[in-house]
């Protein structure tokens, strides 16, 4: 490694190409970058006294490919690469700008920094962006396209372009000035001598704003021959498109963490760490596994994860039981599910099984929610919880129901009747899921003339009692609104909630708007408010009998698994006896520790 002070325009001078790899993040730089460089440059161009200005490191490689008489260099860009592609369109607009008074100078910023004059194809440029970004920024140089763009690289040509157009000779060149004070850090490294992701991470461990799924992709490409990188890197871009595609963008960190759960037998990594788990994941497995297919698992898994995330899966039914896991935001059983997504595309168990396997999760996280069981234990659950399944066609689903029903304390699947009873009770309509509940309850029958997205959580009796409603209670009407007021016999769905208000029972129920159009509660076509129509008072007893009945609908909608006690006992032995196994084995190693 060979790192030396240098100025930036020196650096281009050199017939060489400064290459920027496939595996790099696209061009972003936007205006206020572009305006931060335009004032260091002005600082220094109006400052004769100001020797220099440093602007940040270009690191780069050499030695990649072998360089045949009468060609360029081509030198790898690991870092840097915002920098040198936008001082390089700064120079094209301001060769442009010179066109006109100064012929000569435009010519020679083109042929000193912008374009190898000898060469032809892509070896004539100076700078070679990523494939994505390549064509475009040729266009630039070539003045073919400006305006028709609205890409990162029209945008800021166009920034300068706007700075010179009503400069004078004088300033133009007092800009050009300044460019050439800006100076860099120049880092060479030698392909096959240097680690350049050890230097990489070096540069980019203070928080430039990478991804660990940045790091990890370079990681994996950025040693590699180019023609090997941009075999490989066709497929890490598929799936990076992919998350793009599906607004997730910010999620593919989350999917390699979920991703490393499962390659590491349940231990879930930190944030923080996904890195340098990675990093010992893939020279585990690269030594007996090819690159290609490491990498075709990991796209494969986030095929599942972007389905699981988003509205991603064809299969409707599956999806709208995908929507309502989405609605719990239980993303901590996301590497549990990835496993059965594939078991499921492996043919390990069938779609009857996988839906089947899917409404459990849901009734499980919605049935703790309910009951109040701590939520901190959930992700280690369900990390370690495929370990529990047995793989074959014939017990995958009797071991997986085994598995969550013996579960106990705070990782409990709460039964029938620790559900019922809580659930009558339970303040329900401060649960972070009250209208899925609502809804998921009204959907179980649902009927065709109702567009249920229109509706909203009612409460019956109305959060605020007027002196008719606190008639209609009773002598005991603030212990019944107290205790009753957001449970779930008192709570429904309904799409005329300002009309209602605080409306006595009777109004509500009966309710015409001024288009004679009958909206009360007794008309509702919903489900939930079937039996309305038939009551003329709003009261404790009423109350208590609809929340029975919602309850036992309830029990249906979220169900609990059902095996045999002959078949639990002897997932319970096989349980026990694991235990033991592992007790005996931790035994075994302290032992041999002391």
């Amino acid at each position: 490694m060979k790192a030396t002070d240098n100025k930036l325009l020196d650096l281009l001078t050199f017939q060489n190409q400064y290459v920027i790899p496939i595996y790099q993040r696209k061009y972003s730089w936007n205006e206020d970058n572009c305006e931060k460089l335009w004032d260091d440059i002005l600082s220094v161009a109006n400052h004769p006294n100001f020797p220099s200005h440093f602007i940040g490191s270009i690191i780069y490689i050499r030695g990649i490919k072998e360089k045949l008489v009468g060609e360029v260099e081509e030198l790898l860009v690991i870092d840097g690469q915002q920098r040198l592609i936008t001082v390089s369109l700064l120079l094209a607009a301001l060769a442009k700008a010179f066109e006109d008074s100064d012929k000569k100078t435009s010519q020679q910023i083109r042929e000193y920094y912008l374009f190898n004059m000898l060469q032809e194809g892509d070896k004539r440029y100076r700078l070679k962006p990523t494939d994505g970004d390549r064509e475009e920024y040729f266009s630039l140089l070539d003045e073919k396209k400006k305006s028709s763009s609205s890409s990162k690289f029209t945008e800021n040509y166009l920034f300068f372009e706007k700075k010179f157009c009503t400069m004078e000779l004088d300033f133009l060149k007092k800009i050009y000035q300044g460019i050439s004070k800006l100076k860099i850090v120049e880092v060479t490294l030698k392909h096959g001598e240097d680690d350049p992701q050890l230097i990489f991470e070096s540069v980019n461990s203070t928080g430039l704003g990478l991804s660990k799924a940045d790091l990890i992709r370079n990681f994996i490409l950025m040693d590699l021959e180019p023609e090997k990188q941009k075999d490989l890197y066709e497929t890490w871009s598929q799936m990076e498109k992919s998350f793009v595609d599906s607004e997730l963008q910010e999620k593919t960190d989350r999917f390699i963490k979920d991703y490393l759960t499962i390659k590491n037998n349940g231990i879930i990594p930190t944030m923080r760490e996904i890195y340098n788990v990675f990093q010992h994941h893939y020279i585990d497995r690269s030594m007996n596994e090819d690159i290609k297919d490491i990498i075709d698992d990991i796209y494969k898994y986030s095929k599942y994860y972007i389905k699981l995330s988003s509205s991603g899966e064809t299969d409707k039914y599956i999806n709208s039981i995908l929507t309502d896991i989405r609605a719990l935001r239980v993303d901590v059983a996301y590497p549990f599910l990835m496993e059965v997504y594939d078991d499921c595309c492996q043919k390990r168990i069938t779609r009857e099984e996988f839906i089947e396997i899917l409404k459990f999760i849901e009734s499980y996280v919605f049935r703790r929610a309910i009951c109040g069981v701590p939520t901190n234990s959930l992700n280690k659950t369900f990390a370690t919880l495929s370990k529990e399944l047995v793989k074959d066609k014939e017990h995958y689903l009797e071991s997986f129901k085994a598995a969550i029903i013996l579960k106990e304390s705070h990782r409990r699947f709460p039964d029938d009747d620790e559900f019922k009873r809580v659930m009558m009770v339970k303040d329900l309509y401060h649960l972070r899921s009250c209208e899925y509940y609502l809804t998921k309850l009204e959907k179980h029958h649902p009927h065709k003339e109702v567009n249920i997205d229109e509706c909203t959580t009612e409460h019956i009796m109305p959060q605020t009692l007027s002196v008719t409603w606190k008639n209609e209670l009773g002598e005991n009407w603030e212990e019944i609104y107290n205790r009753y007021i957001h449970t779930i016999g008192n709570l429904t769905l309904a799409a005329y909630n300002i009309e209602y208000s605080n409306s006595p029972f009777i109004r509500k129920r009966d309710l015409v708007d001024e288009n004679c159009h009958k909206v009360g509660l007794g008309y509702s076509p919903l489900r939930l408010n079937e039996g309305l129509a038939d009551l003329d008072h709003w009261n404790e007893a009423e109350i208590l009998k609809r929340a029975h009945t919602l309850v036992m609908l309830a029990t249906v909608v979220w169900p609990y698994p059902q095996l045999s006690q002959e078949i639990l006992d002897k997932y319970r032995v096989e349980k026990s006896a694991d235990i033991n196994r592992n007790n005996d084995l931790e035994d075994a190693v302290s032992f041999g520790e002391d």
